[in-house]
């Protein structure tokens, strides 16, 4: 295996120079809002017209401006190339069976997408559907499949461009030939089949003005039945009557009945339940928002859901649907943060201690069955299927293990090998260790340590901070051929679990949201000063990287504490606080954030950190990649357009402040591997070359 080191790089070959770089032109043109009473100029507000011609005159400035300087470092080429070489092995997912096939993805390495396949009873593998084929550049994705119950029947949708707004489509699963028309105008939606009618889905209505960027706020489901017009499909649930953001539509696998969650936000929901047999009413489960619940499974009339009521940690209950305000506990709630999962007639608990995981097996009565045997600590999971599944499979990985596939024989409890990955990392070379440092606030918080043995602690260790911190969401030990490759070349990559995440569930969660969000960026510039302080790193070899809400969280951390990195990564980031709410589904993301509209006391808080409204004239802020695309219409590039531009403007020194807009996607999902590669290269290079350091 090529080995590369890192040495101290001459300023012949680096941007050592002082003299402040001369960016494209972004005109500033006055607009000004008033938040109650205090009038703020908005200059780069044009910037948000994303069907301008000015606009797209400007993205391509900035594209050309970013690629002219990545073009000039010299090592740029030889790690696309290395990363190019570790990403090439076969990679293949946990199979599943539908009617009288077994399915599975499988990407052999470089193809744009990965591609799905099927096995019949001999044994005999076809393929059943390529991604590859659905556009020229390998752009539109698969972004959901859905059998019907005897698997003769498939729906799934697709992406093009990494768009949220997606098509779907239907096909014979054993003829594979088209079936009836294509659904358009797609967003945010599950496929669920009830019998060989049809399918329930969700979206809204088709937005006046800009699809990428418009607000989309009324979420509704309908029911299309199979070989009908679109035009004709039924409202069940949403719109007017019953006016919600988000809503999802599942049948029962014993498809008996509907289930309906519905959200205004991000975090709490509604359940509804509705006996489809006999076209009952629906049937309320949990109305308001204060809680998060959703249904496990059902056995005939008694339904399992998991729910934080009553329980930040998270318990499964179960309630008989006559009854259905009386829950009864089967896992109460624990000290450790639950998920869980079903298949083969038993539940599985999935336990998150200090963000690593560990599987419990239990009966639906809650009797405890065996915990499951895992290859080290990371994370699991998989663990689920149908209920006559005898074996379940699932993934294990942590940050220096690339996942493998285990097959779990749901009744003696035996885990074995079912695919290992052949990529070219040895993980007995290289060490992750959990520490736990002390926030501003005395707050402990855990973080992963990842690296190559024999890394001296001599505080020049070139090291990317990662983080999250938002939405309830856990930043659990995963591998990545990224991140394999920066610690090959000798880096150091560090994870801490901030506040805002769900690692230590709901709590953990609700002090890194509104009016204790700034609890998030202590947290992560805390992190980022241990690692300093103990020798992993200086300020001078350090990036901090994030993408979306971590984008926000680079954003926010830069300009507060802007000589706490030398470099940094704000990707496809919230970085226009005051008005995130104003796109997209975007003010679904208020119960985190809260929004400039709520009271002047909110508006005045988000001001205080807005990463748009606080970058300040002259002051000298780290070497920028600002990072998105030009499809994204989940956080729309404007944020990352007037982020940038603001650096651009205001900055104090020669650091440079780069805007890499990726044409042809998203938010991230569905992205092309060729993207992928190059932005990560790209990423790399940067980082290396602004901290003076080069692979050789």
């Amino acid at each position: 295996m090529k080995k590369f080191l890192l040495f101290a790089a001459t300023c012949s070959i680096l941007s050592c120079t002082t003299q402040k770089m001369k960016y494209p032109e972004t005109p500033q043109i006055a607009h000004e809002d008033q938040y109650f009473g205090e009038k703020l100029n908005d200059p780069y507000r044009w910037l948000e017209d994303d069907r301008s011609k000015e606009t797209e005159n400007w993205v391509g400035k900035q594209i050309s401006f970013t690629q002219s300087y990545l073009e000039k470092i010299p090592f740029r080429s030889t790690i696309e190339k290395r990363l190019t070489e570790l990403w090439n092995y076969e990679k293949i997912s946990a199979p599943f069976k539908e009617g009288i096939y077994t399915y599975y993805y499988k990407n052999n390495g470089l193809q744009p997408q990965a591609v799905l396949y099927r096995k019949d009873s001999k044994g005999e593998e076809e393929l059943f559907l390529d991604p590859n084929t659905f556009s020229k550049d390998g752009t539109t994705s698969l972004a959901g499949l859905a059998f019907n119950k005897k698997g003769t029947l498939a729906a799934y949708s697709i992406s093009e461009a990494g768009s949220d707004w997606n098509k779907i489509i239907f096909i014979n699963a054993v003829t594979k030939q088209k079936v009836g028309e294509t659904l358009e105008n797609v967003k945010f939606s599950g496929i669920s089949w009830l019998g060989d009618r049809g399918i329930f889905y969700s979206s809204y209505d088709k937005p006046e003005g800009s699809q990428l960027s418009a607000k989309t706020d009324m979420h509704k489901v309908y029911f299309h039945t199979l070989e009908t017009p679109q035009k004709e499909d039924i409202l069940i649930f949403g719109g007017e009557k019953v006016k919600r953001r988000y809503i999802s539509a599942d049948v029962t696998e014993d498809e008996n009945y509907l289930i309906i969650s519905a959200a205004n936000a991000t975090n709490g929901n509604e359940l509804y339940i509705k006996d489809v047999k006999n076209n009952s009413d629906f049937i309320p489960i949990q109305i308001g928002f204060e809680n998060n619940s959703s249904i496990l499974d059902n056995k005939g009339d008694t339904f399992y859901l998991i729910t934080d009521k009553n329980a930040p940690n998270m318990k499964v209950q179960k309630f008989d649907i006559k009854n259905p305000t009386q829950w009864v506990d089967v896992l109460p709630e624990t000290e450790n943060v639950l998920s869980a999962h079903t298949g083969g007639g038993f539940l599985f608990a999935q336990y998150l201690k200090d963000a690593v995981t560990d599987i419990v097996q239990y009966t639906y009565e809650g009797q405890k069955i065996r915990s499951i045997s895992l290859p080290g600590k990371g994370t699991a999971t998989g663990f689920s299927g149908k209920k006559e599944d005898t074996t379940l499979y699932y993934s294990f990985t942590n940050y220096i293990t690339p996942p493998s596939i285990f097959s779990l024989d749901v009744n003696s409890g035996k885990s074995m090998i079912y695919q290992k990955p052949k990529v070219s990392f040895d993980p007995d070379n290289y060490v992750s260790e959990q520490v736990f440092y002390t926030s501003k606030d005395g707050t402990r918080i855990p973080m992963m340590i990842s690296y190559k043995k024999g890394t001296n602690k001599n505080a020049k260790n070139p090291t990317i901070l990662y983080s999250y911190g938002g939405f309830n969401i856990n930043l659990t030990p995963a591998f990545s051929v990224i991140n394999a490759l920066w610690m090959e070349m000798g880096g150091i990559y560090a994870v801490p679990n901030i506040r805002g995440g769900g690692e230590y569930g709901r709590k953990w969660h609700e002090a890194g949201t509104k009016m204790q969000k700034k609890n998030v960026f202590e947290d992560f510039i805390a992190a980022g000063e241990y690692l300093q302080q103990n020798g992993y790193t200086d300020k001078d070899h350090m990036a901090i990287s994030g993408r979306s809400n971590g984008g926000l969280l680079v954003g926010a951390t830069m300009t507060i504490r802007p000589d706490l990195a030398k470099v940094a990564f704000p990707g496809v980031g919230v970085l226009d606080m005051l008005r995130y709410h104003t796109f997209t589904a975007g003010a679904g993301w208020a119960f985190d954030y809260g929004t400039s509209a709520d009271s002047k006391e909110m508006f005045e808080y988000l001001k205080s950190y807005s990463p748009v409204h606080n970058v300040v004239a002259g002051q000298c802020y780290p070497a920028t990649m600002v990072i998105t695309s030009d499809h994204d219409d989940r956080v729309v590039p404007a944020h990352s357009f007037k982020f940038g531009a603001e650096l651009q403007k205001k900055q104090g020194c020669a650091a440079p402040v780069l805007i890499r807009i990726e044409k042809n996607a998203g938010h991230g999902a569905g992205r092309a591997t060729s993207q992928i590669i190059k932005e990560n290269a790209d990423i790399l290079s940067f980082a290396l070359y602004e901290m003076g350091v080069s692979p050789k």
